[in-house]
């Protein structure tokens, strides 16, 4: 087997991790009540209508699904600075087997609801999960420092597959792996859906920890070292 030196196995991963955001969140927005757990944004403005008074939103959902997110990054910055002297390929598994395993828990806890919502104390519990899972895999990603694959944030990816296109005078750079990016989410969202109507929220919870997982578990075995940065 030879060395491909333009071959960057973090790629695929990421690709892959964008696809597991849209299953997340597929499974936070329709099962848990317009709450996002993988994507802070919505949040802090669903906050705003809830604090404003607006019919349909109420804060404790938004509050708990951002401060777990907030514990979660916090956790991830702590356990990359120990890993800080480590390889790569060990923090990344360590971070895929910690978030892997909370989606895992938050999906056994909803298994008692069928396709019915979660209420109470069970959908904050959800949401914790999966936040702090959410917020980890976001810091650890960070730390990468791989342009365009936040695996959770497309606002800047479209802006800069217009912007830097050829009508707009630029070189197109990275034009395929912000599509990718785009569609690895989309297609997350959409399989996330189907899964939540058709069995139920621990679905599509279930699938993205394994895809976290194994997919982590392909990118270790990955016989070279990826290229620097």
């Amino acid at each position: 087997m030879t060395k491909d030196a333009n071959f960057d196995p973090r790629v695929p991963l990421l690709l892959l991790l964008s696809a597991t955001t849209g299953l997340v969140d597929a499974a936070s927005v329709l099962g848990l009540g317009k709450v996002f757990t993988a994507n802070m944004t919505g949040n802090v403005v669903f906050l705003g209508f809830a604090v404003a008074g607006a019919p349909g939103f109420a804060w404790p959902p938004f509050v708990v699904a951002i401060a777990s997110f907030l514990a979660g990054a916090l956790l991830a910055g702590r356990v990359a600075k120990r890993h800080a002297d480590r390889s790569e390929r060990r923090w990344l598994m360590i971070a895929a087997v910690v978030e892997t395993t909370l989606l895992w828990l938050a999906a056994a806890i909803s298994l008692t609801f069928g396709v019915a919502a979660p209420a109470g104390l069970i959908l904050f519990a959800i949401i914790a999960l999966t936040g702090v899972a959410m917020g980890f895999r976001n810091a650890t990603i960070r730390q990468l420092k791989i342009p365009d694959l936040t695996t959770t944030v497309l606002t800047l990816t479209l802006t800069g597959l217009v912007a830097d296109s050829v009508a707009a005078g630029g070189t197109n750079p990275n034009a395929r792996r912000r599509i990718g990016a785009v569609l690895a989410i989309f297609a997350g969202a959409a399989i996330g859906a189907v899964l939540i109507l058709r069995f139920g929220l621990a679905a599509p919870l279930a699938v993205a920890g394994a895809l976290v997982l194994f997919g982590t578990m392909a990118y270790f075995a990955y016989p070279f070292e990826t290229p620097s940065h």
